[in-house]
């Protein structure tokens, strides 16, 4: 198989049909199914003219375009692994990366910062023009090589490649019912980036198995603005972050006549943001939740929307399970370590390089996602926080240590630490605790010279000193405790 081929086949078959529409206040970008296949096709070809040979790692540095999916189709389509990242990631953040993949070469947007590395640097002008050339026959092979590389942050404090396999497609299929509630004549609008695997998942590849249209909204739209292009261009399923949904419900707008329901991923859905858009818009908003290691697989869906305050239900098809920490089930009601079967169909090959690591994620036969969780007697699973310190900024992952490392770089910074922050509005953001002499506006200057935005501390908090566990170690559970839902300064900073 390969996955590149399983997500265009539907599409194949409706060359015409649009399968594609980058959406603005003024015009919309259009493409076709036979234009995205033959761009998907044709930059396999060039991908291998330029040099490059099956198996060979490609990193991703595109901006928020088209260019972006058809540069991570094109690569798997000829067998070529392609790395995704985000464009708001630094220099000194990507070339950390680069060092650990070596990658053959790296696919660069204009203005996104890229790694300090030897690999050739193709330019999106010359990927562009690789939609021309003549179609790349699809590399064909078993359902388990490894297909693409995403990051992913771990409580080790560094992010971590995660090797998945051709066959992860064949498991999102199981969310097509599960969550989405997904047709072939549906038009979904995702809010996020093309560069986000959020939105390069549920926004692009999904939709696109089935031979359905994906709206992703042009560069620079406001999340304001959603809503309108959403009933302009005719969107059945909004979807996006709870963030994004939160936004969308401050402003004036009128339900789009075909919506039939939203999708929310990344972060917690608030239960009282689900009942406001429920009560202004009339449909239903549907959260599931998963991991980097094999998307999400536990939601709530049209058929079988969750119970207030549970995450949903384990999608058909998964095994999911609550743990004891010996392995064994615990009884129904009884808190312990949510996990998902060992030969679940979507589960990651493992981190690269990294075999103690992967070995360390299970227990007997089971993938232990590091959440608390609980079973209700319906099988509902109601999550109870994560066993680990991971902080989730607008729907990323991010490991403290990754942040504490920077800032500590400071020799004023004195003890250092951070903690994702609750509002007690149902949103969160990432907040910084020292107790040295530098100043808030130079922890800033620092974290914005070195962090991408999403990983700079919305807040910055002195302490006289920091609590600390038995053993010593900063005790970020009680920096959450005690500065949760207080009333810091959430504006927006300047780009």
């Amino acid at each position: 198989m390969n996955l590149a081929q399983h997500v265009l086949s539907a599409g194949a078959s409706s060359p015409d049909k649009l399968a594609l529409s980058v959406v603005g206040p003024s015009r919309a970008e259009r493409w076709s199914y036979a234009r995205l296949i033959a761009a998907v096709r044709g930059t396999a070809t060039g991908l291998l003219r330029a040099g490059l040979r099956p198996s060979d790692r490609v990193l991703l540095r595109l901006g928020n375009r088209p260019a972006f999916p058809v540069a991570y189709l094109g690569a798997i389509a000829a067998g070529i692994v392609p790395v995704p990242t985000s464009a708001m990631l630094t220099a000194r953040e990507v070339t950390k990366l680069a060092a650990e993949l070596s990658p053959a070469m790296v696919i660069a947007g204009d203005g996104i910062a890229l790694p300090d590395h030897h690999a050739p640097v193709l330019t999106e002008a010359q990927l562009t023009s690789f939609a021309d050339l003549p179609p790349a026959d699809y590399a064909l092979g078993a359902p388990d090589r490894l297909a693409y590389i995403i990051y992913t942050s771990g409580s080790s404090g560094s992010p971590r490649a995660v090797m998945h396999a051709h066959r992860a497609i064949l498991a999102r299929r199981l969310m097509f019912e599960g969550w989405y509630g997904l047709r072939a004549s549906d038009r979904l609008m995702h809010a996020g980036a093309f560069n986000w695997t959020f939105t390069l998942g549920t926004g692009l590849m999904d939709p696109w198995t089935l031979g359905a249209t994906a709206l992703i909204p042009a560069d620079g739209v406001a999340i304001e603005q959603l809503p309108l292009l959403a009933a302009r261009h005719g969107a059945t399923i909004m979807a996006g972050a709870p963030g994004i949904f939160r936004r969308m419900l401050r402003a004036d707008w009128a339900t789009p006549a075909g919506l039939r329901h939203g999708l929310s991923a990344g972060e917690r859905l608030d239960p009282a943001l689900r009942t406001a858009w429920r009560q202004r818009t009339g449909t239903d908003l549907h959260e599931a939740m998963g991991a980097s290691e094999l998307s999400t697989f536990i939601s709530g869906s049209p058929a079988r929307p969750a119970p207030d305050g549970s995450a949903g239900y384990p999608q058909p098809g998964r095994h999911v399970a609550v743990l004891a920490d010996d392995g064994t089930p615990q009884p129904v009601g009884q808190p312990g370590l949510l996990a998902v079967r060992g030969d679940d169909p979507g589960l990651f090959l493992g981190y690269l390089d990294q075999p103690g690591e992967t070995r360390a994620r299970f227990l007997r036969d089971w993938f232990i996602t590091g959440d608390q969780a609980q079973m209700t007697p319906n099988g509902a699973i109601t999550m109870l926080g994560r066993a680990d310190d991971i902080m989730n900024a607008g729907g990323f992952r991010v490991a403290p240590p990754e942040i504490e490392e920077h800032l500590a770089s400071h020799p004023q910074a004195g003890d250092l630490a951070v903690a994702e922050v609750a509002t007690g509005t149902g949103s969160s953001f990432i907040a910084a605790f020292w107790t040295g002499t530098v100043t808030e506006a130079d922890l800033r200057a620092l974290a914005e010279l070195g962090l991408a935005r999403y990983k700079q501390p919305r807040a910055y908090i002195h302490m006289d000193a920091l609590p600390r566990t038995p053993t010593g170690k900063i005790n970020r559970r009680a920096l959450r405790d005690a500065h949760s839902k207080a009333r810091y300064d959430e504006r927006p900073r300047k780009p």
